[in-house]
């Protein structure tokens, strides 16, 4: 991993695994190094929360799989708010790019409760990164709270409005049950 050159905007302030912020926090905040990837380092973190899903998903009863997909995001939630709360502070900058687990956590929610199927993998991707940019009321302004809560919150609302899209999809079939 190493450095990396990086800031909200993507090019001069240094995150380096050497400055104030814990390894830890490190590590969880760019999703294990996800977020250090180029360009769209929150469209990588999104479509490795969906590939390592899919992966661990076959592993689990059918039945099981939305309560590990909550307890999951859950976890990112929970880790994720102070890494990142973590990462503004040691770096001064309000909402980085690298930080990614915000995005583990919002695709995880749009993916709860879904049959696994590469078109609802499909589907759920385009979905939440859909709302993760263009962040309808009131995703904008959770975006607003402070450091690591309003980074992660913001992309867990995001979260839940592709899983609704998700939920009427597989209500009116156009996603298998």
């Amino acid at each position: 991993m190493g450095s990396g050159k990086i800031d909200a905007g993507g090019a001069t302030s240094a995150i380096s695994f050497k400055s104030r912020a814990p390894l830890w926090a490190k590590l969880v905040a760019t999703f294990f190094g996800i977020g250090l990837l180029r360009p769209g380092p929150g469209s990588w973190a999104s479509a490795a929360t969906v590939l390592v899903w899919w992966l661990v998903s076959s592993w689990i009863n059918p039945h099981w799989q939305p309560a590990a997909a909550t307890l999951l995001a859950a976890v990112a939630i929970l880790v994720g708010i102070p890494a990142a709360t973590r990462i503004c502070r040691a770096t001064g900058l309000k909402d980085p790019q690298f930080v990614v687990i915000d995005e583990v956590a919002g695709q995880l929610i749009a993916l709860i409760a879904v049959p696994v199927s590469w078109k609802s993998i499909v589907l759920g991707f385009i979905l939440f990164r859909g709302f993760d940019i263009v962040k309808p009321p009131p995703v904008r302004q959770l975006e607003h709270l402070r450091e690591g809560i309003g980074i992660v919150l913001d992309d867990v609302a995001a979260g839940f409005y592709a899983l609704v899209i998700m939920q009427l999809a597989l209500h009116f079939g156009f996603l298998p049950g």
